[in-house]
């Protein structure tokens, strides 16, 4: 059996674990002492390892790192949507912990690198060389597949749940289930040096998907124009079909819309 390393374990590691586990053997990092027993129970080999803002003298390369057919990597490296913050240190941290690591290689970015201006991004938008939380790992690790994930949903993040604002602003919303898939294709495909934007293609505003998700009408117009971000080149280059297409349907469990 392969085995698939993944820095960071968190709500979407955990899915991305999930997915994957009846064929990787899992290999995982967590930041909390209670989480490596959770770990351990569901079979996967846990590391307690934290990244932090402060180069950590103690940091020495991953145990297994030798071992792994691939790493994902699910820690920021960018402030909140995207902002490009200086994380120096912590990238450091996170070169010294994959020493010379070979292997196939992901590292989940934000669709929050492109600017807050009305129009459809693609990824020839802003290379990764631009992008400072980016371009670190590309210049010792090449090989590196870059997401630009969008705003990340499912299960009980749903935006029915929060305190919005902006109503009529269009969603830039990717499903977690999509996540996996786009990583699975691209795990069995060996994809190195990849960028990709991963969001769902449809792009309603704010408004409808509450409506949607609390089963009410939507009186209003869609905004003809916005900031929307592209996922045509995924879709052509991997033949990707998502299962949830339309962030107004992530409620339910099988979109069929």
């Amino acid at each position: 059996m392969k085995k698939l390393g993944i820095i960071g374990y968190g709500w979407l590691g955990n899915h991305i674990a999930e997915r994957l586990s009846n064929r990787y053997e899992i290999f995982a990092t967590t930041t909390t002492e209670s989480k490596i027993e959770e770990l351990q129970s569901k079979g996967y080999n846990a590391a307690l390892v934290k990244f932090s803002d402060e180069i950590d003298a103690e940091m020495k390369e991953w145990e297994a790192v030798s071992e792994l057919d691939a790493i994902i990597i699910t820690i920021p490296f960018s402030g909140i949507r995207g902002a490009q913050i200086s994380m120096k240190d912590r990238q450091e941290n996170l070169l010294e912990f994959l020493d010379d690591y070979k292997g196939q290689l992901f590292l989940m970015s934000s669709t929050g690198v492109y600017p807050e201006t009305e129009k459809d991004f693609t990824e020839e938008d802003k290379s990764a060389k631009e992008v400072e939380s980016e371009s670190f790992i590309l210049e010792k690790f090449p090989q590196t597949n870059i997401l630009r994930l969008a705003g990340l949903m499912g299960d009980q993040r749903l935006l029915k749940n929060y305190n919005i604002s902006n109503l009529d602003m269009l969603v830039n919303h990717i499903h977690y289930a999509d996540i996996c898939s786009v990583v699975e294709k691209m795990l069995d495909n060996q994809s190195e040096s990849k960028v990709y934007n991963v969001v769902a293609p449809i792009h309603p505003n704010k408004e409808e998907v509450i409506n949607a998700q609390k089963d009410l009408p939507y009186e209003g117009e869609r905004a003809a124009t916005g900031r929307t971000i592209s996922p045509s080149k995924l879709i052509e280059e991997l033949d990707f079909e998502f299962q949830y297409p339309d962030p107004r349907y992530f409620h339910m469990t099988n979109s069929g819309q």
